[in-house]
C-alpha cells in the first residue's frame, strides 16, 4: 500500500458511512492522515469513539455522528449536523453495509429490506442530501463489492445490490456532473477484516488467498488508498466507474462453489 500523502486532502470535509471497523474505519483513518476533516460514523458509539481517537492519536481531526442508515431522518440529521459544524461537504463515502447468507428463494421481505435499505437506498438517501452543500463540487465514492460483476448462490439480495450501486453510480454521475460533483464506485474483493477473519480457517485462508493472482487478500489500507486517490483533486477526470480493488481475483474463472451448490440440489 502507498503511504498516505499528508496535505492532499487538506481541510476537504468527510463523511464516512459505516466507518466504525473495518474498511470503513481504514477510509477514515486514511483521508484524517491526508489532512481531511473527517465524521466517521455508525451505530455503536463505543467503536465510534475508538476511530476518532485512534485519528486523533494521529495528530487528525474526527468527530463521530451516530445514524443508523436504515433511518431517512438520521440521514438527513447526519449530513446536516456535518454541514452546520463544518460549513459544507466535500466529500461522501457511502461504506456502510451488511448482508444476510441466503438465496433468492429463501430470504424474506426482513432479509430484503435490512439489505436494501442499509446497502442502496441509504446510498441515494445520503447523496440527496449531502448535495445542497457541496456548492463548489465534491466527490462521492459508493463502496460496492467484486459481486457487482461475479458471485456465488446464497448471498442474495446482497449481490443483486452490489451490482445496482454500480448503476445508481452511473446515474448519478450523469446528474451531479454538471454541478461538479464525480460519483464513483470501488469494488473491493476478499479484505482482511473482523468477518474475514471470523470466517476462515488458517487452511480456508491459504485457499483463499491462492486464488489470487497476487497471492493474498486485500487490507482496509488497500481499499482506503484507493479512495484516497479517487476522491483527491489527482482523479478530477474520472466519473461514473466502477474500479475493481479485489488482486487480480475477478480475472480468475472459478467455477466450484457453483459446482457445489448445484450438485446439493
Amino acid at each position: 500500500m502507498s503511504d498516505p500523502r499528508p496535505g492532499r486532502h487538506a481541510d476537504d470535509v468527510a463523511i464516512v458511512t459505516g466507518s466504525t471497523k473495518g474498511i470503513g474505519a481504514g477510509v477514515a483513518e486514511r483521508l484524517a492522515a491526508e489532512g481531511a476533516r473527517v465524521v466517521v460514523n455508525g451505530r455503536s458509539e463505543a467503536d465510534g469513539r475508538r476511530v476518532v481517537d485512534a485519528i486523533r492519536a494521529d495528530g487528525g481531526e474526527a468527530v463521530f455522528i451516530a445514524a443508523d442508515m436504515r433511518d431517512p431522518d438520521a440521514i438527513a440529521s447526519l449530513v446536516d449536523a456535518t454541514a452546520e459544524r463544518y460549513g459544507r461537504v466535500d466529500i461522501l463515502v457511502n461504506n456502510a453495509g451488511v448482508q444476510t447468507e441466503t438465496t433468492a428463494t429463501e430470504a424474506t421481505m426482513d432479509d430484503w429490506e435490512f439489505v436494501v435499505e442499509t446497502d442502496f437506498r441509504s446510498f441515494w438517501l445520503c447523496v440527496k442530501h449531502v448535495v445542497e452543500h457541496m456548492p463548489d463540487g465534491g466527490a462521492v465514492l459508493n463502496m460496492s463489492s467484486n459481486h457487482a460483476f461475479l458471485t456465488m448462490p446464497g448471498l442474495f439480495p446482497y449481490n443483486a445490490v452490489k451490482s445496482g450501486i454500480n448503476g445508481m453510480t452511473r446515474a448519478l454521475a450523469l446528474e451531479l456532473g454538471p454541478l461538479g460533483i464525480r460519483v464513483n464506485t470501488i469494488n473491493p474483493g476478499w479484505v482482511d477484516v473482523e468477518r474475514t477473519r471470523e470466517e476462515l480457517s488458517d487452511d480456508d485462508r491459504e485457499r483463499v488467498e491462492a486464488m489470487h493472482p497476487l497471492g493474498r487478500i486485500g487490507t482496509p489500507d488497500d481499499v482506503a488508498a484507493t479512495v484516497a486517490f479517487l476522491t483527491s483533486d489527482e482523479a478530477s477526470f474520472i466519473t461514473g466507474t466502477s474500479l475493481l480493488v479485489d488482486g487480480g481475483r475477478t480475472a480468475v474463472m472459478q467455477d466450484h462453489s457453483f459446482l457445489e451448490y448445484a450438485r446439493s440440489r
